[in-house]
């Protein structure tokens, strides 16, 4: 059984999954093309961070941090490989649209990189599409970003 929790930047749990998501994006990218997050940051309480757990296991996590009044990004999304094609991505994709609805945001934007085709698959069939990149992201051809209209009727 799948379930997702909010949990704070200092959980155990997602350190350990966001963690493994930067060994992943190093074998796929140098190390200076990689955007991580520094968990300790005061800044990290203004983002909401998820778990999903398969019974009590952590299996992968997320996050969306405010952007403007009207949008968020999704950042830190990961499933551990053990985990993958059970569902449990869309099911947190779903809770962290959810959470962002909640917040009154209509738009939801991303930043995924071009060697990673399992998760520009996995938001083009969730109905994100491609936009030019936004924030700090560099147009290098590396960086790739999405965006999604939100069903604020949800």
């Amino acid at each position: 059984m799948v379930r997702i929790e909010q949990v704070l930047p200092t959980d155990q749990h997602l350190r350990r999954l966001i963690q493994a998501l930067d060994e992943d994006l190093l074998q796929r990218y140098d190390e200076e093309n990689i955007y991580t997050i520094d968990l300790d940051h005061p800044d990290t309480l203004k983002t909401t961070f998820m778990v999903a757990y398969v019974d009590d296991t952590p299996a992968g996590c997320g996050a969306i941090r405010s952007l403007d009044a009207d949008s968020v990004e999704l950042k830190r999304f990961f499933v551990d490989s053990t985990y993958r094609r059970q569902g449990i991505a869309g099911k947190m994709l779903q809770a962290l649209e959810q959470r962002a609805i909640e917040q009154g945001c209509q738009w939801i934007r991303l930043e995924t990189g071009a060697e990673q085709f399992e998760a520009t698959a996995f938001y083009e069939r969730n109905g994100y599409y491609r936009i030019p990149v936004f924030a700090d992201y560099k147009d290098d051809g590396i960086s790739l970003c999405y965006e999604k209209k939100l069903d604020l009727d949800k």
